[in-house]
């Protein structure tokens, strides 16, 4: 056994070697995921506690009431991040929390003006999203992102949260993953607010690019240091299941679908033709935005990776592709693809065709069965074995002169996994949802040791 440790140490260290000494090794969660207190200090509702009601909408019919309890628990959380070493904590606000009904409301600002000093208290850099898919409901009830007014409204709160921590924090994200909300929760139904239209779905694409520009635009009025504003993009290479000339059709608009979709207009360029014809083919004229938003670059691209998508014509999806899975692949809890290989395919792929300044992989995880052994530990190995391979990817990245900054793993806690539950774990802590109880696993443990291996070079 300790030749094996010994080994696996020398396998994390070497690892660990490959990084500069100054990269930001982080662990990431959402507000909506882990805070709970959906009515303390004047929060409001959001569209996800309408849809936590929704008999169906969430596996167990599992809510966000209590989630992880962090609103009253962050002090202890904090402590547990700084015990494993992170430099960095990715975080979102939450929108309900912050604003009230229509304007600031000091008891959510105030918490979170808290949590920025608990962890500058404790090295840990804050890098701030503002958005991860809990719009007020209010808002939802006036046209959600649809208004007209939808990006100016999100500039306001944008720049109520920058006035009050543009002080200290320099690292902001606006938006998170703006095609999942877009799609999932607005042609697909699946998320909140659970709506099923494909032309309403693709005007709020618009909308969320859109209010990313007027965010930025008020952060960098509203900050007293000088912030370094991205986006958070999902993007995924995409592979063809054959050769035939409708997969590769299917896969280039698959590609179009989930990356260059958002991609193409944040660096600049039309929105894509192809997927503009295809739309407004598929869904009439008025589906695909008249116009692409003027955008400035983003400071940072922040990518979030999980796995590759292998796509098939299919003539019953509205757009025109299905998911494959190929046989021999290993698959997380939630039948994802486990292909590390696409982390590097990814980050070159934007590096090349679109030169961001700087990149963070802002996410990068998988649920897996994990299981509290009799003496409670967690020995999830699979999960050690998934970070390891897509960190030697990141590693390669580097070594090819990729400008990648950090990495912060997904996530920090076991939590709402949105209309999955808390059935699918993803956290490198492991949280007993009854008692509140963390428990690190061995994940966590290993991504400590990875971090104190890689900065303590000098």
């Amino acid at each position: 056994m300790s030749g094996r440790r010994s080994s696996e140490d020398g396998a994390l260290v070497a690892l660990a070697r490959r990084f500069p000494a100054d990269f930001g090794w982080g662990a990431a969660t959402s507000a909506y995921q882990i805070e709970g207190a959906q009515r303390a200090d004047g929060r409001v509702a959001s569209i996800w506690d309408t849809f936590e009601r929704i008999p169906g909408a969430i596996a167990n019919g599992d809510t966000g009431e209590e989630a992880c309890d962090h609103y009253r628990r962050w002090p202890a959380d904090l402590d547990l991040m700084r015990e494993l070493g992170l430099r960095a904590y990715r975080f979102s606000i939450a929108w309900p929390r912050v604003m009230g009904d229509a304007s600031p409301n000091a008891g959510g600002l105030d918490f979170y003006d808290r949590l920025v000093d608990g962890l500058l208290e404790r090295g840990i850099r804050p890098f701030v999203t503002l958005f991860h898919w809990d719009l007020p409901q209010h808002l939802q009830d006036e046209g959600g992102w649809a208004a007209p007014d939808a990006p100016a409204r999100f500039a306001e709160y944008a720049a109520a949260v920058g006035g009050r921590l543009g002080d200290r924090v320099t690292d902001w994200a606006t938006i998170n993953e703006p095609d999942i909300h877009s799609f999932f929760g607005h042609a697909l139904g699946i998320h909140a607010p659970g709506a099923r239209d494909w032309g309403l779905a693709l005007r709020v694409s618009d909308a969320l690019l859109r209010a990313h520009a007027a965010a930025a635009e008020a952060l960098q009025a509203r900050c007293r240091r000088e912030p370094a504003v991205g986006i958070v993009l999902h993007l995924s290479p995409i592979a063809a299941a054959s050769a035939s000339s409708a997969d590769a059709e299917a896969a280039a608009r698959a590609d179009g679908y989930q990356n260059r979709w958002f991609l193409d207009p944040l660096f600049g360029r039309p929105y894509p033709a192809d997927m503009v014809a295809f739309y407004a083919e598929r869904f009439g004229e008025r589906a695909a935005p008249a116009d692409t938003p003027r955008l400035e670059r983003p400071d940072v691209l922040y990518v979030n990776y999980y796995r590759r998508r292998v796509v098939a014509a299919s003539s019953s999806s509205p757009l025109g592709f299905e998911l494959v899975r190929r046989p021999k692949m290993r698959f997380t809890a939630m039948d994802w693809e486990i292909y590390p290989q696409g982390l590097g395919e990814t980050l070159r792929r934007v590096h090349t065709d679109y030169r961001p300044g700087a990149l963070v992989v802002s996410e990068n995880g998988a649920a897996f069965d994990d299981r509290v052994e009799p003496d409670g530990s967690i020995a999830d190995m699979q999960r050690v074995a998934f970070l390891f391979d897509h960190l030697a990817h990141a590693a390669d990245v580097i070594a090819d002169g990729i400008p990648l900054r950090g990495y912060f793993v997904w996530s920090l806690l076991d939590n709402l996994e949105w209309n999955l539950g808390y059935a699918m774990r993803m956290g490198i802590v492991h949280v007993d949802h009854l008692t509140q109880r963390r428990t690190p696993k061995a994940s966590a443990y290993w991504y400590a040791r990875l971090i104190a291996a890689a900065t303590a070079r000098g």
